[in-house]
């Protein structure tokens, strides 16, 4: 089922499933909980049942691990545009149809987590390298949710967090 909530809510209060609660944060601790959260996913990839969805509506250990990676990419394209333009609209991304399109419960798991820490150490890197009058810059989803590019970090970080939460839940 496609998840159509609007998650920006979590830039202003904790998140009541997962406890991530981005006023504990800044954006300059991004880089690392990304390294972390990435670092993190290879023993996940690992279960003997890491592409057994829990139920028909909750994705596999698998989906949601290949989901991150592409969060990562996806974000670093996005911080990119921030960073490069004067307050971009980024280009639209549905996660749930390209789950389906490039069948993430069907991707060697092995490689994903591979891909999923390269894809996180070079949006961490990124976001290191910001310097200190970028992180004011302007940028906006296809929706209109506006973001600065520390509103936007601390925005990711919940993600990853929360779906690394959900697969643990599932064990």
């Amino acid at each position: 089922m496609p998840d159509t909530k609007n998650w920006t809510w979590v830039l202003d209060r904790p998140c009541p499933e997962c406890g991530f609660d981005a006023t504990t944060i800044t954006a300059r601790d991004v880089a690392g909980l990304v390294r972390a959260n990435a670092a993190a996913w290879p023993a996940v990839l690992r279960r003997a049942d890491v592409a057994q969805r829990p139920d028909d509506s909750t994705w596999s250990p698998l989906e949601y691990a290949v989901h991150v990676r592409d969060v990562y990419r996806i974000f670093l394209v996005r911080l990119g545009l921030m960073l490069d333009e004067h307050d971009p609209v980024f280009p639209n991304w549905d996660q749930d149809e390209t789950a389906l399109a490039e069948r993430y419960n069907e991707q060697e798991p092995a490689a994903v987590a591979r891909e999923i820490i390269a894809a996180g150490s070079a949006l961490a890197d990124a976001f290191e390298a910001i310097p200190d009058a970028a992180w004011s810059r302007p940028g906006r989803r296809s929706d209109g949710a506006a973001f600065t590019v520390a509103s936007f970090a601390v925005y990711l970080a919940h993600d990853p967090t929360h779906h690394l939460w959900d697969v643990r839940a599932a064990e």
